[in-house]
This record gives C-alpha cells, structure tokens and sequence, in this order.
C-alpha cells in the first residue's frame, strides 16, 4: 500500500517542485496549463501534486494569468422569477453543462433594485470575472455597454430588443427563433379551422416579446387577414400576467376561438381563466404556448407548446463565452437555436 506523505503546512510550488525533479517555474506552467511542458515533466509534476495534496493559489495564479478562472450570470430579474420559473432553472443547468470541462466558476447575480445593481455593476470587472453572461436583459439596461466600456466578454441570453433597431450596435448573443416559432404556433391553429385567433404577447421592451408578437402577425397576414389589435393583449411571461390578459382578451373579443401565448406560463395563467369563464379547452377555445417547459405537460389538459432548447441556449452561451475568453476566431458573433411545435391536447 502507497502512504501519501503530506507536510503539516501547505504544500508549496517549490515542495512540488522538490518533489518532482524539476525547477519551480515547470511546476508554475503545469498549473498554469502551458502547453510548453514535455509530457514526462507534465507526468511527474501531476504525481508530486497528487501524492502531496497541492492546491493552486489562485489569487498568485491569477497575477501569472491575468485570469480570475470566474463568470459571472446577470440576470434582471426578481429571486421569486429567477428560482421559481423553469426557464431559468434550465438556463442555469447548460452553462454549468457547458462549463464543466473549464476551469471556470460560474457566480449568480440577480439585479432588479437600483441597490442591487450597483453592488453588481461594482463586481463586474477584470478584477473579479473574466466574462458575463447576461440573461432577461430590458431595453433601458445600461450593462452591455458598461461591459463593453470595461473590455469583459459579455454574451447575451437572448437578441436583445434594441439589437433589431437599424444600426444597433453588434453584441454577441445566443438566441432560438421567436419569429418562427410564434409563427409556426398560429399557423397550427389556422389550420385546425380557428378563424379568432388572439395572442398573448410578451413585454415590447424585451426582444422575444417583440419577436413573438412579429410572428404572430406575420402568420394573420400570411392567411390574408388583417391583425385585429383588440386581439392582442400584453404580459410579462408570468402565469398571473397570462390571466390578466386573458380577461381582457374575453372582455374585447368574447367570440375568439384560438389564443397562441408567448411563454407557457402566461398559457397556464390563461388556462384558469379560461375554465373559470366556462370555457372548454379545446372544444370552445385553442391553446398553444412557447417554451415546452415541465409546466406544459403537466397542465390539464396537456398543453400545445412550442419547444426551445432552453438547456442547449445555456450550453452554447458558456461556449461562446469560453471563445471570446480565449481570443478564438469566431465566424459569426452569434447562434440561433430552431424551435417547433410540440402538438398535444390543449389544440
């Protein structure tokens, strides 16, 4: 049996070194993962560190490198919102997928007060991370430009609604196709022979909210109709947002026979109202939502959705962040994920 011998202090670059039978600054590129180490050095100093416990310094190690190995997530958004709403749990799930073979760290801000977001906007510097992640960004948030000031790759969750004005200025995103998906939703509809098809929209400050409203209407005027306005009413993707909406919704067009939501729990907020006015989904009233979160499958009935990769966004957010870390020749400054329609019984 191997008895690992280990000192009664912390073991040091120069005991590793010692160790290993090679001078201190090979056991520093080791560490500091150079590539301009023979692998029989890289063997041995890998051993000495594992029979003598080493643990990096990572503030030392942070002066070599000029790297804090840290990212941070930024999310605008409240901590009930952030923690009770599947989107967000899925997001957080692929950047920890897609971080797993770095040695990044990944810490969570959420920043909604104006307190909370200068604690924030203190934090996010070369200092403390080495990138961000933005998530749930509004059109008056001043933190992609902030970043940019700074010279911290940023990638957002997300085009972001100023990034379709003409001129915007390029940022790096991760993004599915809202405009096609919305669309996709309300042509399921049509064709099933709803002729009142409402919408409920998302806040016009984000871009998925304006771009899933801009698919629904690209899908009534592709039917040669034009968009009746009292048939769109406006959430923020919260299930009590979805019920307010639906109430106006029933209140201006009593009629209607078809709603396309813009997040699944809006859906679910509509839902409610839906059976407490009584009406039957779908017998008197279609239903699609967008997202295909756990929520959907769970409703009664099952609810017509359509599917994002929430956790494949994720992933490829923390990937194009490790890119723009590393200074890699990227070809396009952003990714955009499909999304379908996932049919069941609520249409």
């Amino acid at each position: 049996m191997v008895t690992r011998s280990r000192s009664l202090g912390r073991p040091t670059l120069d005991a590793v070194a010692a160790r290993a039978g090679v001078g201190r600054g090979t056991v520093s590129r080791v560490v500091n993962g150079s590539p301009q180490v023979s692998p029989e050095a890289r063997a041995a100093v890998q051993a000495a560190i594992d029979e003598l416990g080493y643990v990096p310094n990572r503030a030392a190690r942070a002066l070599v490198t000029q790297r804090t190995d840290s990212v941070a997530l930024v999310v605008s958004e409240s901590g009930d919102r952030v923690f009770g709403e599947p989107f967000f749990a899925g997001i957080v799930r692929g950047i920890s997928s897609g971080l797993l073979e770095t040695p990044l760290q990944l810490w969570l801000a959420m920043a909604q007060s104006p307190a909370e977001r200068e604690r924030m906007e203190h934090h996010l510097t070369s200092q403390h991370v080495d990138g961000v992640l933005l998530l749930s960004l509004h059109d008056d948030d001043p933190l992609p430009a902030l970043l940019q000031q700074r010279g911290l790759p940023a990638v957002l969750g997300g085009r972001p609604a100023w990034m379709l004005q003409p001129g915007a200025p390029p940022a790096y995103f991760v993004d599915v196709d809202n405009v096609g998906g919305a669309r996709q939703a309300v042509e399921y509809l049509l064709g099933r022979g709803r002729r009142r098809v409402a919408t409920i929209a998302g806040p016009q400050d984000m871009g998925a909210g304006l771009a899933r409203l801009a698919g629904y209407r690209a899908a009534i005027e592709a039917a040669g109709e034009q968009v009746p306005e009292h048939r769109i009413a406006y959430g923020d993707f919260s299930e009590t947002s979805g019920a307010a909406a639906m109430r106006t919704l029933l209140e201006t067009d009593p009629e209607l026979d078809a709603v396309f939501a813009a997040s699944d729990l809006m859906a679910c907020g509509a839902l409610r109202v839906l059976r407490e006015s009584g009406r039957q989904v779908p017998e008197d009233v279609a239903l699609v939502g967008f997202e295909d979160s756990p929520i959907a499958r769970q409703a009664d009935p099952p609810l017509t959705t359509v599917f994002q990769p929430v956790e494949e966004m994720g992933r490829r957010m923390a990937r194009l962040l490790v890119s723009l870390i590393r200074g890699d020749d990227l070809s396009t400054p952003y990714v955009l994920l499909d999304t379908h329609v996932v049919p069941r019984a609520s249409a």
